[in-house]
């Protein structure tokens, strides 16, 4: 009853009000669980850790996977500038107001999914509802939707990505076929890149292959302690959803 009525006055207030890495934010009253989650500091305090490290006012952050923002609202008010992509029309909106109440300027967020090309595909959730940060390109359930997609490449000759310091991608499983995409500029510019796998989305006998495939895909970042290519086959970066850090 308390937990319902406390839902209640969030949603009837506009906001719920918390904090990310300790910096305050005004956050959608939908998500409050959530929200106060990563109040308490109890979700991912490794990604903000990284942000923290490889952010800073003079250069840019590219967010691929942003759900409703966590990461995005922390990045904005470290970065000169946020570019973010979540292609679940549910995520996306609480992502937009999110932004929007927070009065950030300096983001850039797009409704799509990166992929080889423009099209249309159909997602949904691994997870079984929409919105519920585990949508993937990987999954078209009957509660899935259609999403469009570009290609990196058409976004990045669009744009001025020369200050890229740091390239976060979490896109529940997608990451197998978008990274082979992007290793031309990703070589050229050499941002850090921090990367979470997915490989059980994966038929069970694809996932050491495709997992050694994304680690010759990134060799070009070296085999250095924190990031080495050897960890990504592994037992258990195939049987879970590790991060890997690839520093330039």
């Amino acid at each position: 009853m308390f937990t319902r009525a406390r839902k209640i006055f969030y949603r009837a207030r506009g906001h719920y009000a918390g904090r990310l890495n300790g910096a305050p934010f005004r956050l959608d009253p939908y998500h409050s669980k959530f929200w106060r989650k990563a109040s308490r500091g109890d979700w991912e305090p490794e990604t903000f850790a990284v942000l923290d490290r490889h952010l800073s006012p003079d250069r840019d952050y590219v967010d691929i996977g942003a759900w409703i923002g966590p990461t995005v609202l922390y990045a904005a008010r470290r970065a000169r500038h946020v570019w973010c992509f979540e292609p679940d029309p549910v995520a996306f909106r609480h992502l937009a107001w999110n932004i929007e109440m927070n009065g950030l300027t300096n983001v850039s967020a797009f409704c799509v999914a990166l992929s080889d090309g423009v099209g249309v595909a159909r997602m949904a959730s691994f997870g079984g509802e929409a919105g519920d940060s585990m949508t993937s390109l990987l999954h078209s359930g009957a509660h899935g939707t259609d999403a469009l997609t570009i290609a990196w490449d058409q976004f990045a000759s669009a744009v001025d990505l020369s200050g890229v310091s740091l390239v976060k991608m979490d896109v529940e499983g997608a990451e197998f076929d978008l990274i082979p995409t992007m290793t031309g500029w990703l070589e050229t510019q050499r941002p850090a890149l921090y990367l979470s796998t997915h490989a059980p989305f994966l038929p069970e006998e694809q996932r050491d292959g495709r997992m050694a495939d994304l680690a010759r895909a990134l060799g070009f970042y070296g085999d250095r302690p924190g990031a080495p290519a050897a960890d990504f086959t592994k037992p258990e970066a195939t049987a879970g959803f590790p991060s890997f850090l690839f520093t330039p």
